[in-house]
């Protein structure tokens, strides 16, 4: 009989309840014993609920408190020397020191000396926006089981009746998501070494009672050299033991195409094909897989929100089993359902037209039983579920909601001309220079500053009716005048307003943009504890009115120094929402570029002689095969110079970008061509700028000298040291001094002393570079 199967449950809670344990954990506020009670009942409710959904197969071990890559890290005993690790297994200051780093009080209290530690890089996990911890390795790197979450969890499971399928990271995805502190070092050398931690944690969980477990090797779906093809061969052979549970090894994010004969011919129980992304992929695995193996199939999108087409689903799972029979084939979502909102019935306000056309975590997994009782029970017996699944996709299909003429027309208008600056960056800066008349080193900050409690309450008294519009704007703008006089006290030279009136950086234009849809309750994880709620992007887009102008020009009044504009970039807005499947996304990008030209305009208009145009899902939107690459990047830079070509020479355009691998697409942030980049460089001491230097950057650049994710503040002579490095690639009369990242997430008491030190660092630094000019 086919089996229906989840790959991965949403962690954070309806209520986003991980989030407040943890905040609240780390603030003292909330025990250890506290912490670890709320996440035994997030993950009670979660198996439950899949249990009563008729799941199969339930995975386990694929809750986190804050990454699943950092416990894998844990797991393996994988702890850098700087965290001061010395017991026997992970404990949880350890654990989340290396997701937050250590400030110098916090040394100071445990008798220790030191400024402080930095922590674990972080960047994008393959094209979501999701962020997970890079492991650190070196060659005399040593493993070691350190943590027994994944057996523990397997038997908590267990203890409540609910049979589970563990979840780890596959040992070579996780060398190859890491990085060498060592140039030129490999870190698929230490496979070797790797590899018996693994097979004791196998060893553990068949011991305990597991079937199956599940190892993710999303790496398949990318391009291999042949020392990771290798390593694949050498690792699965070495895992298939007779003393470990049957492995099921899943792939996601894309398809396997040149990696399909190395994934099949690996000894393990079945193989997981990502059939949302790459169903073309099925025939193929179809003719090659193994007599002894059996097939898991993707049907339903773990990365969109958008109700399942059972019918396409449905003809994808019955070639499979003409081929395979039933008994060899599974049935399960594309990915992890880490990447969707948990559920659609705690969005009671959802505009009644669209809500048919959606699921969310828990209706996909009501949409995976349908097709399994499909394929077991026949038509007959899902016969309404599949006609509901009909009627809704007719009608999404047929709604006119989902085309806007004027919008069409205005694209099908676009010219060269309009994605271009009239005239080059070095005549461009020097005008710019001219108007703004900054100092060299001219310090600013990305735009967003602390959201206090303040700030939070008055938001929901606002959405309860409990304070009047006129009162709440009253107040932003009392907060705006003091994050102004704020920055001026601490005398940065390019302030920013510090976005008190946006909730998140995409929903707060998608509300304001016709074509969106924003929800109450559809929080995803983005890293850590920090959870967004993705727009849905559904129909044409188009700016009614001016979004920023208001706030942007009132902080203006508020000083004599520029201000900068603060926008999300189009491909930005695209990336973090659940983006529209029925039309080419280039074309969405251009629609949404269009929209915030007209703000770019309106903001120079009203005077802002800076505007910033963010774009921290440049990179994230990437294809996962090189082949794919110049066709995106030739529309997203064009999306992102349409937006902001319609100013004059002397409007200084910024962009920014954050916690990503930017070195494969220096060309096209080159074609960028921002007055100035901000970009994420603190937590890896600068080194990104080598690419840079490499590739001869041609603009301003603003590499980040502290990293806003963690809440130690770093010294004065530490951003000197990041500063001096910087010099030593970028001209002093193109180097910015800002963070890595907007302070929305940190508090005043860390943002203060961190920005004091960074004015002063610069202060310092700009002293040095004057005394060397004749």
């Amino acid at each position: 009989m086919v089996q229906a199967t989840n790959l991965g449950f949403p962690r954070i809670g309806l209520q986003r309840e991980l989030k407040w344990a943890v905040e609240g954990y780390w603030a003292g506020r909330v025990s250890e014993e506290a912490l670890a009670d709320t996440a035994r009942q997030l993950r009670t409710r979660h198996w439950r609920w899949q249990q009563a959904a008729g799941l199969d197969q339930i995975p386990s071990n694929d809750f986190s408190l804050y990454d699943h890559v950092l416990d894998t890290i844990a797991l393996v005993g994988a702890v850098p020397e700087r965290f001061g690790w010395q017991g026997e297994v992970v404990d949880l200051a350890t654990y989340f020191a290396m997701a937050r780093g250590v400030q110098e009080k916090e040394l100071e209290a445990r008798g220790l000396e030191g400024t402080g530690v930095l922590p674990l890089e972080m960047t994008k996990w393959f094209d979501t926006n999701y962020h997970y911890l890079v492991p650190e390795f070196y060659p005399e790197q040593t493993f070691r089981l350190a943590s027994t979450k994944p057996i523990d969890e397997y038997l908590e499971a267990k203890s409540l009746g609910i049979e589970t399928r563990p979840v780890l990271l596959g040992p070579v995805s996780f060398l190859l998501l890491g990085r060498a502190t060592v140039p030129g070092f490999n870190p698929l050398t230490l496979l070797d070494r790797l590899l018996p931690v693994y097979a004791e944690v196998l060893r553990r969980l068949k011991a305990a009672g597991a079937r199956y477990v599940q190892i993710d090797e999303p790496c398949l779906v990318s391009d291999l050299t042949p020392e990771a093809r290798q390593a694949y061969q050498q690792a699965y052979a070495a895992l298939n033991h007779s003393d470990h549970p049957a492995l099921v090894l899943t792939t996601y994010f894309g398809g396997l195409e040149d990696n399909l004969s190395l994934a099949l011919s690996l000894p393990v129980a079945a193989v997981h094909l990502d059939l949302v992304r790459a169903p073309e992929q099925l025939e193929p695995a179809l003719a090659h897989l193994p007599a002894d193996r059996m097939l898991s199939l993707g049907l339903v999108d773990g990365r969109n929100v958008w109700r399942t087409d059972l019918d396409a689903a449905a003809a994808l799972l019955k070639r499979a089993l003409e081929a395979l029979g039933p008994d060899r084939v599974w049935i399960g979502p594309s990915c992890s359902l880490l990447h969707v909102p948990i559920d659609l019935d705690a969005e009671p306000d959802l505009d009644p037209e669209i809500r048919p056309w959606l699921a969310f975590a828990r209706q996909k997994l009501e949409e995976l039983v349908t097709l399994k009782r499909l394929a077991n029970e026949g038509e007959a017996a899902v016969r309404d579920q599949l006609e509901a699944a009909r009627r809704a996709r007719a009608e999404r299909l047929a709604s006119p909601r989902r085309t806007n003429p004027a919008v069409r027309q205005r694209l099908a208008h676009l010219s060269p001309d309009m994605a271009r600056r009239k005239r080059p960056f070095a005549e461009r800066y020097e005008r710019q220079r001219a108007r703004l008349q900054l100092p060299l080193l001219p310090t600013t900050t990305i735009g967003s500053f602390p959201q206090t409690e303040e700030l939070r309450k008055k938001r929901a008294a606002l959405r309860r009716g409990d304070l009047a519009r006129e009162a709440y704007e009253q107040f932003l703008e009392r907060t705006i005048a003091d994050t102004i006089a704020r920055q001026e006290a601490l005398g940065l030279d390019v302030l920013v307003h510090g976005e008190p009136e946006r909730t998140d950086m995409v929903e707060y234009f998608a509300e304001q943009l016709q074509g969106f849809l924003v929800t109450r309750n559809g929080w995803v994880q983005s890293y850590g504890t920090r959870c967004v709620r993705p727009p849905i992007l559904y129909g044409d887009v188009s700016r009614p009115g001016p979004m920023t102008v208001r706030w942007i020009t009132y902080a203006q009044q508020c000083t004599e120094r520029p201000v900068k504009g603060i926008l999300t970039g189009p491909v930005t807005l695209l990336q973090w929402s659940f983006v529209r499947d029925d039309q080419p996304r280039a074309d969405t990008c251009r629609q949404i570029a269009l929209a915030l030209r007209d703000e770019v305009a309106d903001l120079e208009a009203a005077g802002i002689a800076v505007i910033q145009i963010d774009e921290p899902a440049l990179r994230e939107g990437l294809p996962l095969r090189r082949r794919d690459w110049p066709a995106y990047l030739e529309w997203a830079v064009e999306c992102f110079r349409l937006t902001a070509s319609v100013v004059r020479d002397d409007t200084q355009i910024h962009t920014h970008m954050c916690y990503a691998d930017f070195e494969d697409i220096l060309e096209a942030i080159v074609a960028l061509d921002a007055d100035v980049i901000s970009i994420e460089a603190a937590r890896s001491g600068m080194a990104l700028l080598e690419a840079f230097q490499r590739f001869q950057y041609p603009n301003a650049i603003g590499p980040g000298v502290y990293d806003i994710h963690s809440p130690r503040v770093p010294s004065v002579e530490e951003m000197e040291t990041l500063l001096e490095r910087a010099l030593a690639v970028i001209p002093p009369e193109r180097l910015w001094v800002n963070p890595d990242c907007g302070l929305k997430t940190r508090r005043w008491t860390e943002v203060e002393p961190a920005l004091r030190h960074m004015v002063e660092a610069a202060r310092r630094w700009r002293a040095r570079v004057a005394a060397t000019v004749p």
